[in-house]
């Protein structure tokens, strides 16, 4: 396990700052985005694009979660464990909320036999996030190790995972417009889900932490 340097108050409070911006920009981000993946899937009747935006819906509420929790830390100083708790679960519960809605989906998808259009715009869309997103997850992250933050990595591992998404739709969409099998589109969407329940688990566990330590050895 590396080293883990101590912070000072002051730099505790540059970096709760940096974290709090980037939750921010997070929900800015993602409300454009959800409610132009969901406009854009319902026209091209694509499930995993609906998702997709749902989880940009979902994400957005963490996002407002983690924000206020690091709002109040600012205003009050010394983190409130209770609550901290509180709201790492709500956030954890997202995770869950996000498999449980495109593992349905996709079912419905499946059993109805329903057959996706093409759509350039929804590529545009997703290849835009799979360009934004890594980025926000990557600072989240470094933030996160840093204070050795439960809350905000479960933040960051929230946006890799719609970073996740995004790669497993496009490539479920693309996929489908070069062979026209439309099963891969909510198959690409139960693999999400599985991703969710397992960052939704260690996050409900407070497990973060100890994770990102050990990608770092």
């Amino acid at each position: 396990m590396s080293e883990v340097r101590e912070l000072d108050a002051v730099e505790v409070e540059r970096l709760t700052r940096r974290g709090l911006r980037l939750a921010q920009l997070t929900v800015a981000y993602n409300v454009v985005e959800g409610v132009v993946a969901i406009t854009l899937g319902v026209l091209a009747g694509l499930v995993s694009v609906v998702g997709f935006g749902i989880d940009s819906g979902i994400e957005s509420v963490a996002a407002v979660l983690v924000a206020l929790r690091l709002a109040g830390r600012l205003r009050h100083g010394e983190p409130d464990e209770r609550k901290e708790r509180l709201t790492l679960r709500l956030v954890a519960a997202t995770f869950f909320l996000l498999a449980g809605y495109v593992t349905f989906e996709g079912v419905r998808s499946l059993l109805g036999g329903e057959t996706p259009e093409t759509s350039t715009p929804v590529v545009v869309l997703l290849v835009a996030s799979i360009v934004v997103m890594p980025v926000l997850a990557a600072l989240k992250r470094r933030v996160g190790l840093a204070l050795r933050d439960n809350l905000i990595l479960a933040d960051a591992a929230e946006t890799r995972i719609c970073v996740l998404l995004s790669i497993s739709t496009l490539a479920g969409v693309v996929l489908f417009q070069l062979t026209g099998a439309a099963w891969l589109d909510p198959v690409a969407a139960f693999v999400i889900a599985a991703f969710a329940v397992h960052e939704g688990r260690e996050a409900w566990e407070g497990e973060l932490v100890e994770d990102g330590d050990d990608d770092d050895d």
